[in-house]
């Protein structure tokens, strides 16, 4: 009996390894093949794999073979993530070192709690010998019941603490098409390979043979029975708490590079308010004073013998001026400008693109400063005009349109433009991940919008649906603090 109840765990080991491998590997991947079924084909390919290994690979403590085993998995895992996933060669070395290493580990420690457990046999032959526990039945049924039970105590620690680990691994993992350079990846790699390691030496010297009898080394020192699984622990925890390191340093490194920039657009645009205000000033008063001109030498030049040919040229100087007027009047010279600037680029790269910007208007009252409005509307119009050009040969009427409104204390700015792409949003991540090559310098318009936006202790919302990307961009209209 207890025979096949081996046979039972060995294969619930393999089968709960690959339920594990493939949701680990399909938080950080995509499949090659779209289809809702390949996360079981993985998690069932993997459990044959595994069984067939233990039966191709036995070991006993004290042999090679677990490295060689350690070394034929390790290919395997890599294989599979290559077959089935959309992989990237640093982030599957990592993967695959972290759920050997997470799986070893837990399983050590769920077996040296087994040893711990061992003590009970003490205590039924104690009770046999006092004949507390009679007849040979009894006490036979007595301990296969406890070495089931032990069994199953063991497998329920490895599969919570395997599970728990990995889930934490991946949670805490949220920038998961961060490019890894060798520095991070080794930086990543180091605690795995620790761990696997030290679960390979621990194999290789837990066996001994004493008296002419085989056993393990708790036997001979007990205080290993606390003092491995410590170890242990602290392996599986600077597994879990470097990847929260390494999250937090892509995230400062991040935070870093898109203040940077920010802070660059905001000098270059504090540097041309000044003279864009000055401009859209200079020309509001020309347009006044010579449309008043205008017409008071049309009034006077009436009885002129050459009236048609001074109307005429009356009338193209009346619209060289009336050129000078910007398209949008939104109440804010920046705005203004930007939008016409914006308007232009778009003519000339994407003629079929609609801007519509007419329910954009900013209050008198208004106290958010203008290079922080023109941060916002800047990165939100540069990210729709990247969302249009996904539409070309889509059939997609493309637009962009911008609009404000205000509640109570709150200034709201509402960007919408069609897109013909597919939103991509890995587990945890707060913006859509850009789809440019170079992810590091790329994808940081909506986190200086964001930044932008909680210096007026407001926030960024957005939403893809029916082919509609909607940016709202909230702020407390008060001025800034920073």
């Amino acid at each position: 009996m207890l025979k096949e109840f081996h046979y039972f765990f060995e294969i619930y080991y393999a089968a709960f390894q690959g339920s594990c491998l493939q949701y680990f590997l399909g938080s950080f991947f995509e499949y090659r093949r779209k289809g809702c079924h390949w996360g079981w084909y993985v998690a069932v390919i993997y459990t044959v794999f595994r069984l067939c290994v233990n039966r191709l690979l036995p070991y006993e403590y004290e042999d090679i073979r677990i490295i060689e085993k350690q070394f034929v998995i390790f290919g395997m895992l890599t294989l599979f993530v290559l077959l089935f996933y959309k992989a990237s060669g640093a982030m599957t070395g990592y993967l695959v070192i972290t759920f050997m290493a997470v799986s070893e580990i837990s399983f050590f420690i769920s077996h040296s709690m087994l040893q711990i457990g061992n003590k009970l046999y003490d205590i039924w032959i104690w009770c046999v010998e006092k004949q507390y526990i009679t007849g040979g039945d009894m006490a036979e049924a007595i301990f296969h019941a406890t070495a089931i039970g032990l069994q199953v105590l063991m497998y329920s620690v490895f599969s919570v603490l395997c599970f728990c680990s990995l889930k934490s691994i991946v949670h805490d993992f949220r920038e998961k098409d961060y490019p890894m350079e060798r520095t991070e990846l080794y930086f990543l790699l180091a605690p795995g390979m620790a761990g696997l390691l030290v679960c390979a030496l621990l194999k290789m010297i837990m066996a001994q043979v004493e008296n002419g009898m085989s056993g393990l080394l708790y036997g001979s020192h007990p205080v290993l029975i606390l003092v491995v699984p410590v170890i242990l622990m602290l392996c599986l925890m600077s597994i879990i708490y470097s990847t929260k390191l390494f999250q937090s340093m892509v995230l400062l490194n991040r935070e870093k590079n898109s203040r940077a920039i920010l802070k660059k657009q905001v000098e270059n645009m504090q540097g041309q308010i000044t003279e864009m205000e000055h401009i859209y000033s200079s020309i509001r008063g020309m347009k006044h004073d010579m449309g008043t001109t205008l017409a008071v030498i049309t009034q006077l030049m009436e009885e002129d013998g050459k009236k048609a040919e001074l109307q005429d040229y009356l009338s193209e100087l009346k619209q060289t001026f009336d050129r000078l007027e910007l398209q949008y009047k939104t109440g804010n010279a920046v705005v203004d400008t930007l939008l016409s600037i914006k308007r232009h680029e778009l003519t000339r790269i994407m003629p079929d693109v609609k801007l519509n910007a007419e329910r954009l208007l900013f209050p008198e009252n208004l106290k958010i400063q203008s290079y922080d409005i023109g941060v916002i509307i800047g990165n939100a119009l540069d990210n729709a005009m990247e969302g249009c050009k996904k539409t070309a040969g889509r059939g997609i009427a493309p637009f962009i349109r911008i609009s404000s409104y205000a509640r109570a204390m709150m200034f709201f700015i509402k960007v919408e433009n069609s897109f013909g792409g597919k939103v991509i949003r890995r587990a945890g991540a707060e913006f859509p991940m850009t789809d440019k090559p170079d992810k590091k310098a790329h994808g940081i318009g909506l986190l200086n919008i964001k930044n932008t936006a909680e210096k007026y202790h407001g926030g960024v919302d957005w939403q893809a649906r029916d082919g509609v990307f909607t940016l709202t961009v909230m702020l407390k209209n008060e001025r800034s603090t920073e």
